[in-house]
C-alpha cells in the first residue's frame, strides 16, 4: 500500500487536501479475464470494489478505533487491468486539514479485498500486495 499524501487542493489552494492510495492484487490471468469481461458468478467485481471503497473512506473513522472523522469531498476509486493484476487507486479529496491518508487507506483496502473476496472461489493463488 502506497500513499501519496497531498496538502493542497486540485486548485493549488489550503482549503482541501487529497491523498491517494494504491495496492495491488495478482491473480492468474484466466481470473484478471473474468473479471475483466464481467463473467465471474459472484457479479460485477470492480463496481462492487468501487462502492466498498467509498463506503471505507466514508467510514474510516468508524472502522479505525483512533481515527477522526473528516469532511470527505470526494473518493474515486480506479482500476488499472494488467494480464494478472489489478492495481486499485483510492483518490480522497478531504475539507479536513488532518489524517486524510486514513479514508484512503481504508478506501484502496476495502476494495482489493472485495475483489479478493469476489475472486476467492475462483482462484486461491491472489496475492494483495507489491
Amino acid at each position: 500500500m502506497v500513499v501519496d499524501d497531498d496538502r493542497t487542493n486540485p486548485t493549488g489552494d489550503r482549503s482541501g487536501y487529497r491523498a491517494v492510495a494504491r495496492s495491488r492484487i495478482t491473480m492468474l490471468e484466466q481470473t484478471a479475464s473474468s473479471v475483466a469481461a464481467n463473467s465471474l458468478k459472484k457479479g460485477d467485481v470492480l463496481g462492487t470494489a468501487r462502492f466498498a471503497g467509498v463506503q471505507a473512506a466514508k467510514n474510516a473513522a468508524s472502522l479505525l478505533p483512533i481515527s477522526t472523522s473528516l469532511l470527505v469531498r470526494s473518493t474515486t476509486i480506479e482500476f488499472d487491468l494488467g494480464h494478472d493484476t489489478i492495481d486499485v487507486e483510492a483518490v480522497v479529496d478531504c475539507l479536513d486539514a488532518h489524517a486524510v491518508e486514513m479514508p484512503a487507506f481504508s478506501a484502496a483496502t476495502a476494495a482489493v479485498l472485495t475483489i479478493y473476496d469476489m475472486c476467492k472461489s475462483a482462484d486461491h493463488t491472489m496475492i494483495i500486495g507489491p
